[in-house]
C-alpha cells in the first residue's frame, strides 16, 4: 500500500492542496484547476494509494510554494515524485530548465527533447504536469507570444508571468 500525504493550504492565489509520497512532491492542486483534481490524478497515476491528511511531510513544499507566490523565491528545492510516461518526464525535465522570468514556446520544448515535430505532444505533456508552479509549465507559451492553455486558467498564467518579469522588490503576485 502506498501512502500519499495530503495538505491543504492558503496562498496568494487561493486554497491549494499538495500531495507527497516518501519520494517527494507528487501533485499540486491549484484553485480552479481544470481536470479532476487530486482524487482524479490519484486514480490515474497512484492507483491504490491511500490519501492521508498530513501537514508535516508537506511543510517544505508549502513554504516554498507560498514564498514563490509572494515573490520571495525564484527556484524550488524539493524532491519530486513525478508520475508519467517517459516522454512526459522528458518534457517536465525540459520545463525545469526554463529560468525564472523567461518563457519558451511549445516548439522550443519539442526541440529540447529532440522531438521537433512533437509540438502537440509537448502541449499535452505540459497540460498533464502534476506539479504546476514547481515544474513551471506556465512558462511555456504558444508561437507568436500567445499564452496557450494553463490548468490553473489563463488569468493565473498571465499573473505568474507578470510576477516573474517584475523588477526585484515588485515581484509579488497581484
Amino acid at each position: 500500500m502506498q501512502l500519499l500525504h495530503v495538505a491543504q493550504f492558503d496562498s496568494a492565489i487561493g486554497s491549494c492542496r499538495v500531495a507527497s509520497s516518501d519520494a517527494g512532491v507528487a501533485y499540486l492542486e491549484l484553485p480552479h484547476a481544470s481536470g479532476r483534481g487530486l482524487e482524479g490524478w490519484a486514480r490515474r497515476c497512484a492507483s491504490g494509494a491511500v490519501l492521508r491528511e498530513a501537514y508535516a511531510p508537506n511543510r517544505a513544499a508549502i513554504t516554498q510554494i507560498v514564498d514563490y507566490l509572494e515573490g520571495k523565491r525564484h527556484e524550488f528545492d524539493l524532491p519530486l515524485d513525478l508520475r508519467g510516461t517517459a516522454f512526459q518526464k522528458q518534457v517536465w525535465a525540459a520545463l525545469l530548465e526554463i529560468p525564472y522570468g523567461e518563457t519558451r514556446t511549445y516548439a522550443e520544448i519539442a526541440r529540447a527533447v529532440r522531438r521537433p515535430r512533437a509540438v502537440r505532444a509537448v502541449g499535452t505533456a505540459n497540460g498533464a504536469n502534476p506539479v504546476a508552479l514547481v515544474v513551471p509549465c506556465h512558462r511555456v507559451i504558444a508561437a507568436g507570444g500567445k499564452l496557450g492553455g494553463y490548468g490553473g486558467g489563463l488569468d493565473l498564467k498571465a499573473r505568474l508571468l507578470a510576477m516573474e518579469r517584475a523588477s526585484p522588490g515588485e515581484g509579488r503576485l497581484l
